[in-house]
């Protein structure tokens, strides 16, 4: 009864199962069932015990008061013990479906005794400082990740995946997820028309930022599509431009991926601005972008980018300055740091606690890092290498 999978019990209850719901009923009071089982186990032991020294007195005489427990106890381990609940471990449906309709028919000839039995036992662990309460079988993230990962046999690595990701979206950040700013592809309207029409139909994207002059003066998202199909007619200009900008959806950085997609899903919204605690634009998330935190990559890569991971001969990895280290472990089954750093770039800068120089190696746990290139006052192309441990 107690080793049954009350998930697949509930699953068959429901269906019409109506053993699986006697079942479940009886579980649902533990104490009861408990009492019962131990009312009548107990009271089955000490009248075989009973017998066992009346057979042996008579038989034996006083020696056989001697032989009667050994041979007792052989024989309540046995067939009453060890091989009926190892059998009833093995095939917990197959014996507590039958079992349940016994048990309950016991559970109702013995109320006044089990009630009995319940009031003095509750009332010894009141007196003790333990409250009797019915657990919940509830599972917590962590139960649901073992059990996600115990059923291996059951699912193809896929789904595994994408199950445990779904788990691990509440301790993700849009931070974690988002295009930072200095990677967005973005309109200025100061910009010549023509520059901006030209960006209009070359952009990769269905959606782009707008602001006017910096980026901290943002204006809106701009639908791509819509406006270069206008602006082949002849009255499109900066100004009905302007009219078609939406206004923009802002996301707080520390807000977990979950309600960030919540969120999103309630303003009928496809894009984010992320910003910081002063308000400050950090960058923007989508929501293929979210996705793909379950999914894993699916968006279509964009011309002239390069592959944020190229593997070398001599087993190292070529990486971007600004590729997620949480990606880098996923893809690779690496362990590298994440608590102080987003992106290789930031795990540079916090090792070294400095801008760092080409040519500059060092180690970081059982990894080694060395600054390929670097731009301005970033990492552009780092190496990076797993140490043999």
């Amino acid at each position: 009864m107690m080793a049954v999978n009350r998930y697949r019990i509930r699953t068959q209850a429901e269906s019409g199962n109506r053993s699986a719901r006697l079942v479940l009923s009886l579980l649902a009071t533990p104490d009861k069932l408990l009492g019962t089982i131990l009312f009548g186990n107990n009271v089955a032991n000490i009248a075989a015990s009973t017998l066992a020294t009346v057979i042996g007195l008579r038989m034996f005489g006083d020696v056989g008061l001697a032989y009667a427990p050994m041979l007792l106890v052989f024989l309540v381990l046995i067939f009453a013990e060890v091989a009926p609940k190892t059998l009833a471990a093995v095939n917990p449906e197959r014996i507590a479906f039958p079992a349940a309709w016994v048990l309950a028919f016991l559970q109702v000839v013995l109320t006044p005794f089990v009630w009995l039995v319940k009031i003095f036992s509750n009332g010894l662990l009141r007196l003790l400082g333990v409250t009797v309460e019915v657990q919940t079988d509830a599972l917590s993230n962590e139960e649901l990740r073992a059990a996600v990962n115990e059923s291996s046999a059951l699912l193809n690595n896929s789904h595994q995946n994408m199950l445990l990701r779904v788990l691990e979206m509440e301790k993700v950040t849009v931070e974690d997820v988002m295009v930072p700013r200095a990677d967005m592809q973005a309109i200025d309207l100061d910009d010549e028309w023509d520059e901006i029409v030209e960006q209009l139909a070359t952009s990769h994207h269905t959606r782009v930022p707008v602001f006017k002059g910096s980026m901290d003066n943002f204006v809106g998202i701009a639908h791509i599509r819509k406006m270069f199909y206008l602006s082949q007619l002849a009255d499109f200009n900066k100004e009905t431009m302007i009219t078609m900008i939406r206004e923009p959806y802002f996301i707080p950085e520390n807000t977990s991926v979950t309600h960030a997609l919540t969120n999103l899903q309630e303003q009928r919204r496809r894009f984010g601005i992320v910003v910081d605690e002063y308000g400050d634009i950090k960058g923007l998330v989508t929501l293929e972008l979210i996705l793909e935190e379950v999914v894993g990559d699916f968006t279509t890569i964009v011309p002239g980018m390069d592959d944020e991971i190229t593997k070398e001969e001599d087993g190292s990895y070529l990486v971007r300055g600004n590729a997620y280290l949480r990606d880098i472990n996923r893809q690779l089954q690496w362990d590298l740091p994440t608590e102080n750093a987003k992106t290789v770039n930031g795990l540079i800068i916090n090792q070294l606690e400095d801008i760092p120089e080409a040519a500059t190696c060092f180690k970081v746990d059982d990894y080694t890092v060395e600054i390929v290139q670097t731009r301005d006052t970033s990492v552009h192309v780092a190496r990076l290498k797993k140490l043999n441990v």
